[in-house]
């Protein structure tokens, strides 16, 4: 009895989930990302810095499904391995903005004399147009995969980080969270029992706008040229070579460009969903 009871919920949730239509089409078009960029060694045809100058700027064909470039590089292979530096960035950037934003959100949120100090430092932070702030500290800290995740784990937590100290805002003023301040529990068993565990949604449902963002945030950071290496592919290092070819030979640029939009509308989808999920008064609404 105590195990159906507890599958229950977890059944019911489940079947939710997959009857947004929102959440399931974008996680299926995100699942078929990662499984690609994963599996790259097994999918892609040629090694994505292998050069064949004979083969340069031919078209898509059976051969080369997406195309070559000004190199003869193989547009297919190069698109897949772009994809694993583009979900290792964005995956380094939600981890690292879900910690500073939930300890400047928490604390902000919980303790009334650190409020004014986080809030003005958050202010601050976002009133810099995110890639600006963003190419700011990559030049700060130097052009690397490294200093990429950092400068745009830094540039997204305030987003999280405002989300984080509304709730908190709430949540302490709950007669539950009073009892157990009343009752003498510890500080750091308030906020991780009973503060922390409520946040999870919120956090979870932000976590994947923040992805979306920082997936299109390191592509323009690339095609800028202030991102990672040149010698590691990336869908904006692509876009930016194919740019010079584009009336010539448009796949340089179509093939990436789609493989950014379609990554960040499934993230999109899937954070659209989940809110709705989570407050379905969001989806009553809209």
């Amino acid at each position: 009895m105590i195990a159906a009871s507890t599958t229950m919920p977890v059944v019911a949730g489940l079947r939710r989930l997959f009857r947004n239509r929102a959440i399931l089409l974008g996680a299926i078009v995100l699942a078929l990302v990662v499984l690609a960029a994963i599996l790259a060694p097994l999918i892609a045809p040629y090694a994505p810095n292998k050069l064949s100058i004979v083969n340069k700027l031919k078209g898509p064909s059976l051969t080369h499904l997406f195309g070559t470039d000004e190199f003869g590089r193989d547009i297919f292979s190069r698109a897949i391995y772009a994809g694993r530096i583009s979900l290792l960035v964005s995956l380094g950037v939600v981890f690292i903005s879900t910690v500073l934003g939930v300890i400047m959100g928490v604390a902000a949120g919980y303790f009334r004399q650190l409020d004014a100090p986080i809030s003005r430092l958050l202010d601050a932070m976002m009133s810099f147009p995110d890639i600006l702030l963003a190419i700011a500290l990559v030049a700060a800290l130097g052009p690397s995969l490294a200093t990429v995740i950092i400068a745009l784990g830094i540039t997204y937590a305030p987003r999280l980080a405002r989300i984080v100290r509304g709730s908190t805002l709430v949540l302490r003023e709950l007669p539950y969270i009073e009892a157990a301040v009343a009752m003498g529990l510890p500080t750091w068993q308030v906020l991780m029992r009973h503060v922390l565990l409520n946040l999870a949604s919120p956090i979870l449902v932000q976590a994947t706008f923040v992805f979306a963002s920082a997936m299109l945030a390191e592509a323009s950071l690339s095609f800028l040229g202030v991102g990672v290496s040149s010698d590691m592919p990336t869908w904006g290092t692509m876009l930016a070579s194919g740019r010079e070819f584009m009336n010539n030979a448009p796949w340089l640029m179509i093939f990436p460009g789609l493989a950014i939009v379609l990554s960040v509308l499934s993230l999109q989808l899937l954070g659209d969903g989940l809110r709705d999920l989570v407050d379905p008064r969001l989806a009553k609404e809209s």
